[in-house]
């Protein structure tokens, strides 16, 4: 007995420590981390600012970071982390939403920086300023296996659905999208982002990309095309530009021209191949194309306008039982997609759609992806979506369309689509409005269709 426990000692002490990661990769005090107002953060500022923060944090277990700032943001992240604390970034910032986050998640605080009341909980404010105290060179190093945040998806009853995600996975995801973007061959290049850093594309593709690669982080929070030109132009190259396909169809055309970036990345929705190939004239760069979701996180790559396949990436493994299932050390223990997925014998995958959104009428199938392809394509459409709805109660599926067209008719829309598609799937009703009520990523809530099309028809 006394010889098994004396074994049982010693593997543990042989036993390998888990992995642990800098929430930095910049090497030296004087290398910008951040741009914010015109002014470069160094690292030793950054550092100054994160212990600071995370000095006159609450002692409390989850941290609602509600920071429009992105330098704010991503100093408050790296803060909670130091701090072991939770970061919780809901996919709206809504007030029912953050009420049903802090039903859930009682013994949370808001970190803001603007005067948005969220009095329902208690909130700490950004502070304008966090002293002058000395560079820190030190490089906090936070386990692998610490759970740093937990986003949320919409859950089927609207009730907000947590995917936790620990240190580990964000940190080796961030590596492999660099090491396949090739970012070190890019230098110090700086990060424009036209989507949210509270969902995981931004956070990802704006701020640990940033942190895990030593790029340097732009703090603006970027939609309007005159901003995004300004910003752009205002820094040196080499640039990279994170964005949407919504904001790509407006950026591209624009009657002024957009200046130069060294990469552009794309997600959040399908990218057209015309628009992929206008977004690379209209930049000068190529555009790479992100495919993942909340719960996987980034899973593949694509250069849209070279190839159809997707390459996943490094840590990333799919097998197929039943739908298909991502997992690996880039991904938070295995998890179900929820698209159509027809992998191929080198690797790669072809992407179908989401499967939610194949459409069955008369025995002809289509997904709703080829429709919007289709009613984006019709001259004089500036924007459109389909969508299913079910009429008068019954189990009927039908689709629907809400159009963006001030110079179009809705009966020559329909015909050009009938040049396009099988009439069985020519949306009905298809209603004409001035603009798509799209969130901050470019998406289209169905419930938010729903309630528009029943407005527009009187239902």
């Amino acid at each position: 007995m006394l010889r098994e426990q004396v074994n049982v000692s010693a593997n543990k002490k042989t036993q390998a420590a888990p992995p642990a990661y800098a929430i930095a990769a910049h090497k030296n005090n004087e290398d910008i981390v951040a741009v914010r107002a015109g002014k470069k953060i160094e690292r030793g500022v950054f550092l100054r600012d994160v212990a600071a923060l995370a000095a006159r944090l609450p002692d409390r277990k989850y941290i609602l970071n509600l920071c429009t700032d992105r330098y704010h943001f991503m100093v408050g992240f790296a803060a909670a982390l130091c701090r072991k604390q939770v970061s919780l970034l809901p996919s709206a910032d809504a007030p029912d939403v953050l009420k049903a986050v802090a039903e859930d998640y009682p013994d949370l605080y808001a970190l803001v920086d603007t005067s948005i009341d969220h009095s329902s909980f208690p909130n700490i404010v950004y502070p304008d300023d966090l002293g002058n105290a000395r560079k820190i060179s030190h490089v906090p190093v936070v386990n692998g296996d610490q759970l740093a945040l937990i986003l949320f998806t919409s859950g089927s009853t609207g009730r907000p659905t947590p995917v936790p995600k620990s240190w580990g996975v964000l940190v080796r995801s961030a590596l492999a999208a660099g090491d396949r973007l090739g970012i070190s061959q890019l230098g110090r290049a700086t990060l424009f982002g036209t989507v949210p850093h509270q969902h995981s594309y931004g956070l990802e593709s704006t701020i640990l990309l940033g942190l895990q690669h030593g790029l340097i982080v732009d703090a603006s929070s970027l939609f309007y095309p005159s901003d995004i030109r300004s910003a752009i132009s205002a820094s040196p190259q080499p640039r990279i530009l994170v964005t949407t396909p919504v904001h790509l169809r407006t950026l591209v055309a624009g009657s002024e021209a957009m200046p130069q970036v060294n990469l552009i990345l794309s997600a959040t929705a399908p990218l057209p191949l015309p628009l992929a190939a206008k977004s690379e004239e209209c930049f000068s760069a190529p555009l790479i194309e992100i495919y993942g979701c909340t719960e996987a996180g980034q899973v593949a790559t694509r250069r849209t306008v070279k190839e159809a396949s997707w390459h996943c990436l490094e840590g990333v493994i799919l097998n197929q039982d039943g739908g298909t299932w991502a997992s690996g050390t880039s991904v938070e223990g295995t998890v179900l997609l929820h698209d159509v997925i027809d992998q191929k014998a080198d690797g790669t995958f072809l992407l179908g759609g989401r499967s939610t959104d194949l459409v069955n009428v008369a025995g002809k199938r289509t997904s709703l992806a080829h429709l919007n392809h289709h009613l984006l394509s019709i001259d004089g459409v500036a924007d459109g979506v389909c969508f299913m709805q079910n009429q008068d109660n019954s189990q009927i599926v039908r689709v629907a369309a809400l159009v963006v067209a001030p110079e179009l008719r809705p009966a020559e829309i329909l015909q050009a689509l009938r040049k396009r598609i099988d009439a069985a799937f020519l949306p009905r009703p298809l209603i004409l409005v001035d603009a798509l009520p799209r969130n901050a990523l470019g998406k289209l809530p169905r419930d938010t269709l729903i309630r528009l099309l029943q407005r527009d028809v009187g239902v």
